[in-house]
């Protein structure tokens, strides 16, 4: 089954390749970025608030991973319970709320924190930022140096 699929993801490429259109302008060829010309570095800094948001976005995507299973397990467990007299229904679902209860207080914590928080000090960063990206390119267009606009 492996070689059945390995071999259908080689052949379209393979095909792609030969019958594809080989047009390359200077457009084709830039990075894509969300629809918006790249500009200026790989490597300028960003706020670290980005950063957290979506490693606390990573942790409830995961949070949904855990539950859905115990979801569809749950009613087979209340059956299993009802048949042995062992209450795995019942510690599973105390199981589920401490498990609950953890992501609410982490959430309730990041929260307290400011994480969610994009006020006034969010802005003026970006503002700063655009700023100095400006400063930038005037001086990079005042030595002569052309950028990928």
């Amino acid at each position: 089954m492996f070689m059945v699929a390995a071999g259908f993801g080689l052949s379209q490429l393979l095909v792609t390749q030969l019958i594809g259109p080989r047009k390359r302008t200077a457009t084709k060829l830039m990075p894509y970025e969300c629809g918006k010309d790249p500009v200026g570095s790989a490597r300028d800094k960003f706020s670290i608030k980005f950063y957290i948001v979506a490693v606390v976005f990573l942790l409830f995507d995961i949070e949904v991973l855990f539950i859905i299973p115990f979801a569809v397990a749950f009613k087979s467990l209340l059956a299993d319970e009802a048949i042995s007299g062992v209450a795995f229904g019942t510690i599973a679902f105390i199981e589920i709320l401490v498990f609950l209860a953890t992501l609410v207080i982490g959430y309730i914590y990041v929260w307290k924190k400011g994480v969610f928080d994009w006020g006034v000090q969010a802005r003026a960063e970006a503002r700063e930022e655009a700023k100095l990206a400006a400063k930038r390119r005037r001086e990079l267009a005042a030595t002569g140096v052309k950028l990928a606009a």
